[in-house]
């Protein structure tokens, strides 16, 4: 069974800042090249931090309303320093939350879900930058076709991994919405097998209607 990895859905030609990049280049760099934040490298092409859209907007946010309409946003002691930053490595997030390239899509999708980022610098054994993966890269294993899916859960998971009879299990896959049906002889096999399809790069959701010949499942202690 093969797992997609970072390397293999990243962006590997990657718009970076440099730390001295003044504010409005870093805009006008955002702007020509359609996308919301970029890495900052220094001198060696390692990553420093990231800055976004978001960050340069501190900037605005930190000036007064001339029409006294807007009431002044009040901007902690880290957030003003940023706002008042005039090159890339003063008003970055810091320090970089980098990807290997070896990740799968679970490894990198935990950490930006645990950092709230939306995406993730990827970078090589000496932290050099090698690419980015965003959000919607990894949503990218959604689009496998139903297909591919089926032959994936049927072949490499239940004959090979599990060892099953091409004929115990039917598999059916819409939209990645995955339908086991069939007989298995141990019914302690039936939330492994639903365990790993479930692991098997876009799968949406697993629903099984297998049947079982044995019940090994010992039952739990009733209590006196």
């Amino acid at each position: 069974m093969h797992h997609r990895t970072v390397a293999e859905l990243m962006t590997r030609d990657v718009v970076r800042a440099r730390r001295d990049l003044p504010f409005k280049e870093i805009v006008k760099l955002l702007a020509e090249n359609a996308v919301t934040a970029v890495p900052v490298v220094d001198e060696l092409d390692r990553p420093m931090g990231v800055v976004s859209e978001a960050d340069l907007l501190r900037k605005s946010a930190d000036l007064s309303d001339p029409t006294g309409r807007t009431a002044i946003p009040h901007l902690e002691a880290w957030e003003r320093a940023k706002a008042e930053g005039a090159r890339a490595e003063e008003l970055m997030s810091a320090p970089a939350v980098c990807a290997r390239p070896e990740w799968t899509v679970t490894e990198a999708a935990r950490l930006m879900e645990v950092q709230d980022l939306k995406r993730l610098p990827v970078v090589d054994e000496t932290d050099r930058l090698l690419g980015i993966v965003s959000r919607r890269d990894l949503l990218r294993i959604f689009l496998r076709h139903d297909d591919a899916i089926r032959e994936e859960i049927s072949r490499d998971l239940l004959q090979q991994t599990m060892g099953l009879a091409p004929s115990a299990v039917t598999v059916e896959v819409r939209q990645g919405e995955v339908a086991l049906r069939g007989s298995v002889e141990f019914k302690s096999l039936i939330p492994v097998i639903e365990r790993l399809c479930r692991s098997v790069d876009g799968v949406v959701s697993v629903a099984d209607y297998l049947a079982y010949r044995t019940d090994d499942v010992p039952s739990p202690p009733t209590s006196t």
